[in-house]
């Protein structure tokens, strides 16, 4: 009789922890499905708000679009600024409409945003309102214009810092044995993880290249997209290069040794202007706080001096 009760407990025991094993995956796998169902949830509400964005955002390109088509200015101002636009990294077609569309719309907001926050904190009224809300006008007539323009300087910067480390892999590259193009494929695809728009310059050579620009013109597009005085020098030379068929691996190197003369002396340059530099902060913050610290005592003592006179 003790033999079965055993039994029936082991027995018992063992069912339990077959149940228990077969329970607890079949909870995990419960927990999971609800999971992964509410991660579906949660990236179809995340997709219908970026679609939702983009439509917005694309509905107001197309009203900037329609409204700067308006006001446009004539051919040769459009051809400068789509010049200074593709400078900038803005390719599209339709960013000169959109640009002038905000030119417009900037001062609007501008003077709405003075009337509706800052007129009631300053508490201004009559001219003042009025030349205030002029201000608030041209500051954003301004502002698309200076946008671009620290774009196209940062982007000049970036590029002219690239450049050098560019010219290094095309000597490679060609004493390698690669052809010009190839060359500059390869390079676009190396100089990425250093500076990307510099990459993206290259590739657009490269495409045009290969869409069946000839070389000259794609070397010369290259340097009047980027606008960076180094870059057209190294074009001129290339095209010089391929006319005459000199070595393009020797004319590259010796660019190159000129670019890093170059280089240290912008460098020595900047250095040598810190000193005048310094000269506007010295005697506006540094000069007046010694010239209280040295000459104050002094000063004091004399009032004093004079006043027991």
């Amino acid at each position: 009789m003790l033999i079965l009760v055993v039994a029936l407990t082991v027995l018992t025991v063992v069912l339990s922890v077959i149940a228990i094993a077969e329970f607890v995956p079949q909870r995990d796998r419960a927990i999971g499905r609800k999971l992964s169902e509410l991660e579906e949830i949660a990236s179809s509400r995340s997709l219908a708000q970026k679609r939702r964005r983009q439509t917005k955002r694309e509905a107001l390109e197309v009203w900037l679009e329609n409204l700067g088509e308006r006001v446009s200015p004539g051919d040769l101002e459009v051809g400068k600024t789509r010049r200074r636009l593709i400078t900038a990294g803005f390719r599209d077609p339709r960013a000169v409409p959109i640009f002038y569309g905000m030119r417009i719309l900037a001062p609007a907001l501008a003077v709405l945003l003075f009337v509706a926050l800052f007129a009631p904190a300053l508490a201004v009224t009559g001219p003042k309102y009025m030349a205030s809300m002029g201000l608030a006008a041209f500051f954003g007539w301004t502002m698309p214009s200076a946008y671009i323009s620290r774009r196209i300087r940062l982007r000049k910067k970036e590029m002219q810092k690239a450049l050098a480390d560019t010219l290094d892999m095309l000597v490679v590259c060609v004493e390698a044995g690669l052809g010009l193009n190839q060359a500059m494929a390869r390079v676009a695809e190396e100089i990425e993880h250093i500076s990307p728009i510099m990459s993206e310059e290259l590739e657009i050579l490269n495409l045009e290249i290969r869409a069946g620009t000839p070389r000259e013109d794609a070397l010369r597009h290259l340097g009047e997209r980027t606008d960076v005085k180094d870059i057209k020098g190294l074009v001129s030379m290339l095209i010089q290069t391929d006319r005459f068929g000199t070595s393009i691996a020797t004319a590259l190197r010796v660019h190159s040794d000129d670019l890093r003369v170059k280089r240290r002396q912008r460098a020595e340059e900047a250095a040598a202007k810190t000193t005048i530099k310094l000269v506007i902060p010295l005697a506006i913050f540094v000069f007046p706080a010694m010239f209280v610290v040295i000459l104050g005592p002094a000063i004091l003592t004399i009032l004093s001096t004079f006043g027991d006179m």
